[in-house]
This record gives structure tokens, C-alpha cells and sequence, in this order.
């Protein structure tokens, strides 16, 4: 069997991945206007009927900006934790699913494991998704990695993680003091250290994949992601890529 997954864009203008095991095919998070998710999953060859559901991480509007639109015009299903669903700006959802973010749960043919993590939003979650003998892990948006986390995402065979600052970068850069605060808090994003020494507790010889994400276009470089991951990937031969703001990522397949 495999899977395959794509970036719509990730960044801090928006994000969007879309998995596909070829009987359901679902989008984690939009933060796409529906036109530009249009457009974005026409480059990918998917129409939007082709969506089964959404997972939404949280409320922040580079990752939920499009879903309430997108949900009503093509009668898309959404997930989400009680928290994350804001009434006020997403409105009535035609076919709206508030999950236990303690709890798995199956979408179609994926078993999603909500993994609750260190964010400023008001119930956030990121996924590992699993169908078959094949494990994707989504991680972005997370200040630190907790033991719980650590654990949660050692047996993945592909696994999006994010680098969204270099400390120094952030430091200097044009941030104000408080912005530069949250960013680089417990609760904010993390690092390119951070994201690499996650590295040290998984298990790289079933990792296939490894996607850098969410890259801050204010406070990191790729070229820095890259050399703080590489330096915890000794002798791994697996595929290093990244996903960018604007083109995202083409497809990548997994195999069991």
C-alpha cells in the first residue's frame, strides 16, 4: 500500500497539507481564500469535491482562514477540537465534527491521533495520521517539545516538522520585543534547534520523509533549517525536503 501527501503552502500567510492513501484523501488545515485553494489544488490535479475532510490544528488564520468557506461551497466535513471552533468568524458549518483531542478517532481510511501541544490558541492539536502499516506525523505551531510529543511522533514514516526561526535571526530581526517574545516562547514556534534535537528520540531508520515547515520568511533561512537538521541526521539516507510559502511541496509517496 502507500500514501501520498503534498504541501499547499506553509508559512505564516498560510498552510495547508493534503493526504492521500487513494480511498480518502483529506487537507490538514487551510489558510488558503478558497480562490487560492482552488488554484493551489488545481496545480496538485485535485478538485475540491475529491476532499473528503478538513482537520483543522487551531483558530489562527494562516491555518483555518479558508475552511468555513471551502466547507460550505463544496459541503466539506470538518474536524476539530471544541476550542479551535469559532463561531463568530466561521459560522454555521454544514458538516461540523468537534473531537476529544484525547482520543483517536477514524476519518475514511485514516486512524488521526490528535496530539495536543504547547501553542497560544485555545484548544490546539497536531495530527499523526496512520492507514495501513504507514504513519505521517504533522508538527508545527508548538513551542516546545513536551514528553508527550517526544513520544508521539518516534514511529512516523514521513513527518512535516517545523522550523520557523533561528534564534539570532529572530533576536535581530524586525519583530517588535513582544512579537519576538511569543514567537520564541514556550507557547509560540519552534526553532531550528528545537525541531532538530526532536530528531535524537525518533526512529530514523523507518522515517522515509522528512519535511522542514512553517519557515518564518522574516526570521529564518532555509539554508540555516537545513544545517541545524542535518547535523542530527548522521547517516540517514532517508529524503530531506522542504515546504515553502508560496509553491509548497509536490506530491511525495510513501511506501509499505
Amino acid at each position: 500500500m502507500s500514501i501520498r501527501f503534498a504541501s499547499l503552502g506553509s508559512g505564516s500567510k498560510g498552510n495547508s497539507t493534503i493526504i492521500d492513501d487513494g480511498e480518502t484523501c483529506l487537507l490538514i488545515d487551510l489558510g488558503f481564500s478558497i480562490k487560492d485553494a482552488i488554484r493551489r489544488l488545481t496545480r496538485l490535479e485535485i478538485h475540491p469535491t475529491e476532499i473528503d475532510a478538513i482537520l483543522v490544528t487551531h483558530e489562527h488564520a494562516d491555518h483555518c482562514h479558508g475552511v468555513a468557506a471551502f466547507a460550505r461551497k463544496f459541503g466539506t466535513p470538518v474536524h476539530l477540537t471544541h476550542g479551535t471552533y469559532q463561531r463568530d468568524s466561521m459560522g454555521q458549518l454544514p458538516k461540523l465534527n468537534c473531537f476529544n483531542c484525547h482520543a483517536s478517532f477514524q476519518l475514511g481510511s485514516f486512524n488521526v491521533v490528535p496530539i495536543t501541544v504547547p501553542h497560544d490558541a485555545k484548544e490546539p492539536c497536531q495530527f499523526v495520521l496512520s492507514s495501513g502499516l504507514l504513519t505521517i506525523g504533522i508538527l508545527t505551531d508548538l513551542g516546545h517539545i513536551t514528553p508527550y510529543v517526544r513520544e508521539a511522533y518516534k514511529h512516523c514514516d514521513a513527518l512535516l516538522l517545523e522550523c520557523n526561526h533561528d534564534l539570532e535571526m529572530l533576536a535581530k530581526g524586525p519583530y517588535p520585543p513582544r512579537l519576538k517574545q511569543r514567537v520564541g516562547g514556550d507557547y509560540g514556534h519552534l526553532n531550528n534547534q528545537q525541531a532538530a534535537e526532536l530528531l535524537d528520540t525518533i526512529d530514523l531508520e523507518r522515517l522515509h520523509t522528512l519535511v522542514i515547515s512553517h519557515i518564518s520568511e522574516q526570521n529564518n533561512e532555509p539554508e540555516l533549517a537545513l544545517a541545524a537538521i542535518k547535523g542530527h541526521l548522521e547517516n540517514w539516507t532517508g529524503n530531506l525536503v522542504l515546504a515553502n510559502q508560496n509553491d509548497g511541496l509536490s506530491w511525495i509517496k510513501i511506501s509499505a
